[in-house]
């Protein structure tokens, strides 16, 4: 009866002790036994802030920049887009500036919810289309979207990701495709999802091919370089004929932005950050936990 008026009424100890007719040392008496029996257990909550969780991340990961925002009920990332153009404004980029844009419901979502004002910024396609429907595939109507939230130019990609070697050959000598291409060596900024393994994704839902599927040891990938936990890039067949910006261009970018949130996504974030391909990250609270679980070494045995 003590321990439910004291913790679950809120009643002070000497109030109790004037309800029940005994002294107040009497009270705490009792609540020191209902704690030694086990009747009631107090338990401190490690509770971070997005802040801490920020910081925490940075240094454990050695990113440029980082965001993390607190796990929202629904809509998780949606909210990453307001971080997200934060982000791009500390970075000082404006007229002039060459964005990459790269695909997947990361970027869908974040372009839906509007990115800031870049007056005169290029909004470049980092890689070719496919014949899907799905809206996380439309990479040029990503582009449009974002050059139009910057008040700026769209540079589009009118070519396949994968193709025959003749084709993308074709493709890759054809003036309008050029335009976009050449653009890759000169990226101040890429905007970029980081994807799934095919083993907890179905196939279908990122139209891989089959030599996408069968690549070993896949955490997740960027615009397709597929990674394993410690950053290697991992090789398939077909990638030579891919038409998109390559890992080494994405190194060279000087703020390489991931865009990711659910913690399934962990490990492929900890291999893109690890392989170069991505410096900075904006996520959720949760993501970045399930990070730091992963990073943090185990109890020795």
């Amino acid at each position: 009866m003590v321990a439910k008026l004291h913790y679950e009424a809120n009643m002070a100890q000497v109030d109790i002790a004037r309800k029940i007719g005994v002294s107040t040392a009497t009270v705490s008496r009792l609540l020191q036994k209902a704690r030694a029996l086990g009747i009631v257990k107090i338990e401190v909550m490690d509770l971070s802030s997005p802040e801490e969780i920020t910081l925490e991340l940075t240094e454990a990961l050695g990113l440029k920049r980082a965001v993390v925002v607190e796990t929202p009920s629904t809509g998780v990332l949606g909210a990453l887009a307001a971080p997200l153009g934060a982000l791009i404004k500390d970075e000082g980029l404006g007229a002039g500036s060459i964005i990459g844009i790269g695909w997947g419901r990361a970027v869908r979502e974040v372009l839906a919810a509007g990115l800031p004002r870049l007056q005169g910024a290029r909004a470049v396609a980092l890689n070719g289309g496919m014949q899907q429907a799905a809206p996380h595939f439309q990479i040029n109507e990503f582009v449009r979207q974002a050059a139009e939230q910057f008040g700026g130019v769209a540079h589009f990609l009118h070519a396949p990701y994968v193709s025959s070697v003749e084709l993308r050959d074709a493709f890759m000598s054809d003036p309008l495709v050029q335009e976009t291409t050449r653009l890759w060596d000169r990226l101040d900024c890429v905007i970029v999802g980081v994807g799934l393994p095919h083993a907890i994704n179905a196939p279908e839902a990122s139209a891989a091919t089959e030599s996408e599927q069968a690549i070993g040891g896949a955490v997740g990938d960027v615009i397709r370089h597929y990674v394993d936990i410690n950053g290697a890039l991992l090789n398939w067949d077909g990638e030579e004929r891919m038409i998109a910006a390559s890992a080494d261009q994405l190194r060279r970018t000087t703020l390489a932005i991931g865009v990711a949130a659910t913690v399934k996504k962990a490990p492929g974030i900890i291999g893109a950050v690890r392989s170069g391909m991505i410096n900075s990250l904006v996520t959720d609270t949760a993501t970045a936990q399930a990070i730091l679980d992963i990073l943090r070494p185990g109890p020795e045995v």
